[in-house]
């Protein structure tokens, strides 16, 4: 009893600490209280007024008429122009790729006459040249010439309250960090202090906030956690880790570390990091738990040392091929719509895959320096998976169909895009629907029952990773994220870093930063228009367009600082193992690392390299 009564408090088990939590909640109120800068109100003003602004342009530029006298199809036309504009897809062909479907999900009323009615306008009537024309100036109508002191009324409340909900969404990026930072509030809080501050300062409604609780990624990771309590039942994770580490000579910590770099990183750039994550946890957990002994009963600096070196092979690998994460994509639709330069999937991997080779070395060794465990040697761990395997005897009824769920789950994420696509699926399943169906999967093959997910499960770690996701949502749509990027690359302008490697470093910096307050993909969204815009300018036509395409993309993947930066990182802290200055052990380091890498990637085998015979920069 003497001995509970001094055990420190950790992780869930402590209570908020009043002391600390109050400054946060501090400096949320006095960013809310400050005046509005004056470029918070020209973006609050772009993300309201601008779509509006730029439909009616559009319209009367096409069609010679006002936005309210247009038919339908014209409106839609306009309507579907603007989304595209605002996603940098600038190019008519893109606008011809557009269907009811693409509306849908931007929530454009459309049906498929009016759609095709739109299309055959555009394929018949406006030329290449010609729509391109029309979509930069409307560009430059929304970003240059709107003035947010010739708004008057509904128009200039509208832009008030964009300017708002995007100082809203930067005081809640000080609280949020700050309290991931000193876990001032138990973690899970602190998503919640999220949905509530969001509703209660307006920008989202209740029904808003409890819809983004329940995205596909969230149910993703509450999938991938659940069948990792599937695997640990039914002790798979016990076969595939001897399969893995049981032929190694010497099992030293440092070399089982190695094999999850050298496998994970290159694996994270054509399979899901996630589900690599959620695969790998329950080795991870059962090498440390195999590895104590009466002499070491607790070792918590190895057990550190095996979770983060899984969460950091898992985003390490992501830039190496296109399929590795949809920052790349995203760069690669931005770079062919705005400048029409087109990269390939294999020409892209030849250019990333480099990167990844060179850190898995840096971040192994980086990793095995921050940790010092007292246990050294897994050769233990092996012997006792090799004697409790021997009396498990072959393959059993239930392991059998654990794994074969587990691969079908696995085909899924492969598939269901392509398949969607293909016209296969008449729906988009995602890969979290997928994930929650091969939990119940489990359920029903009594595999599991409830009472395995509801005590081996990692509830807190769901929730956290919801009010990161929302978080991350907060700072893209309400315009915060864009602001940001706009603020920082103009302020650095004048210093003479707005061309070359000074402005490949400021745009490589500014996305890593904020990639590891929201999600990669709209990190990249937010950052990249605005670096490509600007490298356009300073060195058109030049390998400089592609390069910070690349690195854009690349640098989005340096999630390494905090357990919201990414869902890896959300999913090894389920363990229980880690807290989050854990990550900036080696995430501060490496984040640093990769940045100065990534330049010197760019400036010499990219450099020496070229791009498609594109004269340099």
């Amino acid at each position: 009893m003497i001995k509970e009564k001094k055990k420190k408090a950790t992780g869930y088990d402590k209570y908020v600490d009043w002391k600390l939590f109050f400054i946060p909640v501090v400096l949320f109120f006095l960013i809310l209280i400050l005046p509005t800068p004056s470029g918070m109100k020209d973006v609050g003003m772009e993300y309201k007024i601008g779509p509006k602004v730029v439909t009616k342009y559009i319209t009367k530029e096409l069609f010679n008429k006002e936005a309210s006298d247009a038919s339908q199809w014209q409106l839609l036309t306009a309507k579907v122009m603007e989304q595209n504009m605002r996603m940098g897809a600038l190019t008519k062909e893109r606008f011809l790729k557009r269907d009811t479907r693409w509306c849908k999900k931007y929530k454009i009323q459309a049906d498929s006459k009016n759609v095709e009615r739109a299309r055959q306008y555009i394929e018949e009537h406006i030329t290449g040249e010609a729509y391109g024309e029309v979509m930069m100036k409307a560009l430059k109508l929304r970003r240059d010439e709107l003035n947010y002191d010739d708004l008057t009324g509904k128009d200039k409340a509208a832009a008030d309250k964009g300017a708002w909900q995007i100082k809203v969404a930067l005081a809640m990026a000080v609280f949020v960090v700050f309290c991931f930072m000193t876990e001032c509030i138990p973690l899970p809080g602190v998503a919640f202090c999220v949905g509530l501050i969001l509703v209660f300062t307006g920008v989202v409604t209740r029904k808003e906030v409890a819809m983004l609780y329940w995205s596909d990624a969230c149910w993703f990771i509450m999938g991938s956690l659940m069948f990792a309590a599937a695997f640990v039942k039914t002790q798979v994770d016990k076969r595939v880790c001897l399969a893995l580490f049981g032929k190694l000579a010497v099992p030293n910590v440092k070399w089982v570390t190695l094999i999850f770099f050298v496998m994970i990183a290159p694996l994270a750039a054509f399979i899901s990091d996630h589900a690599l994550a959620a695969m790998f946890l329950p080795i991870g957990i059962l090498l440390y738990q195999n590895s104590l002994t009466p002499e070491v009963p607790e070792d918590p600096e190895l057990a550190k040392m095996l979770m983060i070196a899984i969460a950091m092979a898992c985003n390490i690998g992501g830039f190496g091929a296109p399929s590795g994460g949809a920052r790349n994509v995203i760069m690669m639709t931005y770079l062919e719509d705005m400048f029409g330069f087109d990269i390939g999937y294999f020409q892209w991997v030849s250019y990333a895959m480099p990167f990844v080779l060179c850190m898995i070395p840096i971040t192994w060794f980086v990793t095995n320096w921050r940790f010092k465990p007292k246990v050294t040697s897994l050769a233990p761990a092996m012997d006792h998976l090799k004697t409790e395997i021997k009396k498990m005897g072959g393959w059993n009824r239930q392991q059998v169909i654990a794994i074969i769920i587990f691969l079908i789950m696995l085909w899924g994420w492969f598939t269901e895009k392509i398949f969607f696509n293909l016209g296969i699926y008449p729906v988009r399943l995602g890969i979290g629907v997928i994930a929650i169906a091969g939990a119940v999967a489990y359920l029903l093959t009594g595999i599991v029952n409830w009472r395995d997910y509801q005590e081996k499960v990692d509830w807190g770690v769901v929730w956290l990773y919801a009010g990161a996701i929302i978080f991350g949502r907060t700072l893209d749509k309400t315009g915060a994220a864009y602001w940001l990027a706009r603020t920082a690359i103009d302020t650095l302008a004048p210093l003479g870093m707005d061309a070359g490697i000074p402005l490949l470093l400021v745009n490589n910096g500014l996305t890593s930063v904020m990639t590891n307050l929201m999600a990669d993909g709209p990190a990249a969204a937010a950052v990249g228009p605005i670096a490509l815009n600007m490298a356009g300018l300073v060195h058109p036509g030049t390998t400089f367009l592609p390069f910070i395409a690349m690195s854009t993309a690349a640098a989005s993947s340096f999630a390494y600082c905090l357990i919201i930066g990414t869902p890896p990182n959300a999913i090894v802290y389920a363990s229980g193992y880690l807290e989050p200055r854990d990550y900036l052990r080696v995430g501060a380091i490496m984040w640093v690392v990769a940045n100065v890498v990534l330049v010197l990637l760019t400036t010499v085998y990219w450099g020496i390299r070229g791009f498609g015979g594109l004269p340099g920069f």
